[in-house]
């Protein structure tokens, strides 16, 4: 990465499972590096496919700014000034509420029809996407089961993707781009489309393919290479090291960065 991009970086946006975490679990590693990279002055967001019942925690407890949910179903950020939790969902209530009940059905039919997935451990603090395991709690699957329960929930008519555990579906047209793209704009007041070049995005699969393509200095931490035939577009930089440590030796650089030349603003 050029010397005159990295310093006009304002702010480093992640995924969590295996990008943050490494074999299931937050390093302290990984987790002092969100701390560091908010004390040099960049804002940090993680953009999750995971439910929001963690993102309620995540907002509260980790050293973020905020956090997007369920695969851009939600954001959610604390407000200090105010004292609480503002949450935001892209389908109000009566809508997720009765695709509540259309999911619990259609991951009844994917159980049966692919031996070996399970719901996702996770799936009772979802508010709006089914998850199906197929390799966090259950014995890994094949990628042609993995893709057999995508085509299972596309032709329910939903929205399908996968990321290096779970294949998450939804009914609706957003993604983790767009719910990015309205907690900028709506938050922070900065709008992305004009700003993008002053944002890494950090990942590792299928699932943040259009956070890749959109965001010309994402970087993929190294395991994304497990996923590169099946990443349409690939992330501009690649990290030496896996997982959490990968996000380390990315926070590393960038914080080296503004040490270097001054904080940039933020």
């Amino acid at each position: 990465m050029p010397e005159d991009t990295r310093r006009a970086i304002r702010g480093v946006l992640t995924d969590i499972d295996d990008t943050l975490s490494t074999h299931g679990r937050l390093s302290a590693e990984a987790y002092s590096a969100m701390e560091r990279l908010r004390h040099a002055g960049q804002l940090v967001i993680p953009v999750t496919g995971r439910p929001a019942g963690w993102c309620d925690h995540i907002a509260r407890m980790w050293p973020v700014d905020a956090v997007v949910g369920e695969n851009g179903a939600l954001y959610m950020h604390h407000d200090d000034d105010a004292g609480k939790l503002v949450r935001r969902f892209a389908a109000d209530e009566s809508t997720r509420r009765t695709n509540r009940a259309r999911l619990a059905g259609i991951g009844e039919k994917i159980m049966a029809a692919v031996p070996g997935c399970a719901l996702a451990s996770d799936q009772l603090y979802r508010e709006t996407d089914l998850a199906i395991d197929f390799r966090e709690d259950v014995p890994p699957l094949r990628r042609e089961d993995v893709d057999r329960i995508v085509a299972l929930m596309e032709a329910e008519g939903m929205t399908a993707k996968v990321s290096s555990i779970h294949v998450n579906g939804w009914f609706g047209g957003y993604d983790k781009l767009t719910m990015t793209r309205t907690l900028l704009a709506e938050v922070f007041g900065i709008d992305i489309a004009a700003e993008r070049e002053r944002f890494v995005f950090a990942g590792d699969s299928p699932n943040d393919a259009p956070m890749f393509a959109f965001f010309p200095n994402a970087v993929g931490v190294a395991n994304v290479r497990e996923f590169a035939d099946s990443i349409a577009t690939l992330p501009a930089y690649v990290t030496h090291a896996a997982a959490g440590a990968g996000f380390a030796e990315l926070a590393d650089f960038l914080i080296a960065g503004r040490q270097a030349y001054g904080k940039a603003e933020r």
